[in-house]
């Protein structure tokens, strides 16, 4: 049974939340944020890094929607050659190098994919290899060799490879975007930025917005006020302006997640009818397969996994890999797309920017990869003059070889931790000098110890078991806790 870690967390939370709403009520800011996705995050930190006062708010957790529900690659985006796209392409592999390197190396890893051609797919191996060469050119790799059928099974040993013509090698890498978002919004914090989840915006007038958490109301007094609130954008757009015409439409992703990927040297890009593809990724000791990409008209409230959504990804993966293991869990996402005609798998991957009436700046789309950019875009448009687009360390991203481990932790266990904190893992662990039951896992099958569930609730913002469990760690991943509030 799986119960909260340490006595007297919740009353520590709340504390804090109160004094969160003191300082949203008590000053004039000079940006409020709305919205705390990978953007709304990225533009916290980018303003705290200029000297900015920043404030940002969130109607749900942290994280808590689009920016935990993504594919977990950061990647150029090997599709969007196919569609012209070569300046997006250009600058996400840009971007990528600069998350991997500096911004956060602990979090952001290279991965290869394998891109095996099938009897009868809708890519020929010559267009193919031809983007491949292109794609690896723009990311500054040599990895981007034709595979034999044999080396292909090596890499990924459930690849079918009956009437494998021959396969494609290249890389992109992986993250785990809930604690991208998290590792972004703690730099902010530490330059002195307020932020609060479960705080949702409830009117925007010029230069303030109205609050709402914990039963309170406050007023947040702002020079500038950034919506960055991705599937709510334009609901958050009315607010300001009632007669405000949409901006986006959505387009719904489907991820499922089985048992499997141990032994793979790479995931696989699989390839699809329409321009799509799909992938099989190794992720956190479980394979993650997908994403489809559909019109969602019922409004970024609602959205689920249905068990037509999840038969689809797992057609579309057995056409490549065999063996599928069970199903462990399923997640959907909204990606917000530019206003437009024809299907969402054809629309373009733009950012889209407009200022409102009273001055409130809107930013949609995008992609996870290109954050930093957008929320350096999103900055300008707001009329902040002088950015400084160099990438800096997140906190936990340097003096990755320091960190002090208590005797006795496992070598499983240190990597995910190193993995997921970085450096802060002895932060983390600190606590467990005196309490060694944190060190105990919080579901049996899964790395993730009691000390992270502790540590989310002090130091991340973490008010529910959700929070904890699926935005914080990947307890989710592992048997289902009984939770005990």
């Amino acid at each position: 049974m799986w119960t909260p870690a340490g006595a007297g967390i919740v009353a520590a939370v709340t504390e804090s939340r109160t004094e969160a709403l003191e300082r949203l009520a008590g000053r004039e800011f000079d940006v409020l944020v709305i919205g705390g996705g990978i953007v709304g995050a990225g533009i916290a930190e980018a303003a705290t890094a200029h000297g900015l006062s920043v404030a940002l708010v969130d109607k749900g957790d942290f994280a808590g929607a689009t920016s935990s529900a993504s594919s977990k690659l950061v990647h150029g985006g090997l599709r969007y050659l196919a569609m012209g796209d070569v300046r997006l392409v250009r600058e996400a592999h840009a971007e990528r190098r600069m998350l991997m390197q500096t911004v956060a190396p602990h979090l952001v890893q290279r991965l290869r994919f394998v891109f095996p051609f099938y009897p009868g797919g809708p890519y020929s191996p010559w267009f193919v290899q031809s983007g491949i060469l292109l794609y690896s050119a723009l990311a500054r790799s040599r990895l981007h060799r034709p595979l034999t059928a044999a080396r292909a099974r090596a890499l990924v040993p459930p690849l079918h490879t009956g009437g494998l013509r021959t396969a494609a090698i290249y890389a992109d890498a992986w993250t785990n975007d809930g604690r991208l978002t998290i590792a972004n919004l703690r730099a902010a914090a530490e330059a002195g930025a307020v932020v609060l989840n479960y705080a949702e915006a409830t009117a925007v007038t010029a230069g303030q917005a109205t609050v709402s958490a914990d039963g309170a109301e406050v007023r947040v007094r702002a020079r500038r006020v950034v919506n960055a609130t991705g599937p709510w954008v334009d609901r958050v757009r009315l607010l300001e302006d009632d007669s405000a015409a949409p901006s986006i439409r959505l387009s719904k992703g489907v991820h499922v997640v089985v048992e499997g990927g141990e032994g793979w040297g790479a995931a696989v890009t699989i390839p699809q009818e329409a321009g799509r593809v799909s992938f099989a990724i190794p992720w956190e000791g479980t394979l993650l397969l997908g994403t489809t990409d559909t019109l969602h008209e019922d409004g970024p409230d609602h959205v689920e996994a249905t068990p037509a959504d999840v038969a689809e990804v797992l057609r579309e993966a057995s056409t490549a890999i065999g063996g599928l293991g069970p199903v462990r869990t399923t997640f959907a996402g909204l990606r917000a797309l530019p206003l437009g005609s024809g299907s969402t798998t054809s629309a373009r991957r733009e950012v889209v920017f407009s200022t409102g009436p009273t001055g409130l700046v809107s930013v949609a789309g995008g992609k996870l990869t290109t954050y930093r950019k957008i929320a350096l875009d999103a900055l300008a448009h707001a009329g902040v003059t002088g950015l400084d687009r160099r990438p800096r360390p997140l906190p936990g991203a340097t003096g990755l070889d320091s960190v002090a481990w208590p005797a006795g932790l496992d070598a499983p266990t240190r990597a995910h931790l190193l993995r997921l904190y970085g450096s802060l893992a002895s932060e983390v662990l600190e606590p467990a000098r005196e309490d060694p039951s944190l060190l105990e896992r919080i579901v049996p099958d899964r790395p993730d110890i009691r000390a992270q569930e502790l540590y989310a609730r002090t130091h991340e913002w973490a008010v529910t078991d959700e929070d904890v469990l699926r935005r914080r760690t990947t307890a989710w991943l592992g048997a289902a806790p009984v939770l005990v509030s």
